[in-house]
């Protein structure tokens, strides 16, 4: 198997919505976009699917030590070979894939977050610094004229507000809960109603209210990309109008997303994600 391959098995497996996202890119920005969705995903079971904490930042160590040696030219793991093949400026973007690493060592360190203003340091370093890394892979010239961190991060952070919301319940089986502690108490939902299915009004409400701000942070990232950046923005776009669907879906299913993973088709995704623009 070689890296682009391994890339899209590790990424965009078909049926899922990074696949149709991915696909609506332009066909030379799709083998780094490929690339940087699988190296997200490598973080991201290093971090979430390892249970002993200790073996966990042995791993997250590691690929501290492969993105070093993949600005130094000589990387040896599958993805990291995609990336040295197709990013035009690896020691430029050597400083954004440390912050993306950074943000899901985040999760090494706590399950639980205060506030609202907390739980957005980690949504910055996985979301938005994975966003803008994206939008400059899709479309490299383009942010001289239009910086990626005056839409792009803002995007990238709402699209894991959106993931939060879907992927409630299985956080909370797997220790970790991203609803604000205040917001909780707020809304009177205990960390154990998340971790025992427990489906209430209040759960409801405080459902209703977080799948709101998902919804308005993405159209708001959405309104503002420019005009002229959402053609080769497509794959970020498409996210966007999935997460947005998938947002809809779960409001129809009233929130019950504690014992299950609510999910589009995948023929809808297709259709979702070519009709973003």
């Amino acid at each position: 198997m070689n890296f682009d391959e391994y890339c899209q098995q590790k990424a965009a497996p078909p049926g899922s919505g990074t696949y149709y996202a991915l696909r609506q890119a332009r066909a030379a920005s799709q083998p780094l976009l490929t690339a940087l969705f699988a190296l997200r995903r490598e973080f991201e079971e290093t971090v979430k699917e390892t249970s002993d904490p200790t073996i966990g930042r042995t791993k997250l160590a590691w690929w501290q030590n492969e993105i070093a040696a993949l600005a130094g030219g000589s990387p040896s793991h599958p993805v990291s070979k995609a990336l040295a093949a197709y990013l035009p400026d690896v020691k430029m973007e050597y400083p954004a894939l440390q912050e993306l690493l950074g943000g899901f060592e985040m999760d090494l360190d706590q399950a639980r977050y205060l506030d609202y203003p907390n739980l957005r340091r980690y949504v910055r370093g996985v979301g938005g610094s994975f966003a803008a890394l994206v939008s400059r892979a899709a479309a490299p010239a383009a942010h001289d004229a239009a910086p990626d961190s005056n839409w792009a991060a803002p995007l990238g952070e709402a699209l894991m507000l959106a993931q939060f919301v879907a992927e409630t319940g299985n956080d909370a089986r797997h220790g970790r809960i991203y609803i604000p502690i205040d917001e909780m108490q707020r809304f009177n939902v205990t960390a154990a109603d998340l971790i025992n299915r427990k489906y209430t009004d209040a759960f409801t409400e405080l459902m209703r209210f977080e799948t709101s701000r998902a919804r308005d942070a993405v159209q708001t990232a959405l309104a503002a990309v420019p005009a002229g950046a959402r053609r080769a923005q497509r794959t970020l776009l498409a996210l966007a109008a999935l997460a947005l669907a998938l947002l809809d879906e779960i409001e129809r299913d009233g929130y019950h997303v504690l014992h299950q993973r609510i999910a589009l088709t995948p023929i809808r995704k297709l259709w979702i994600a070519w009709r973003a623009k």
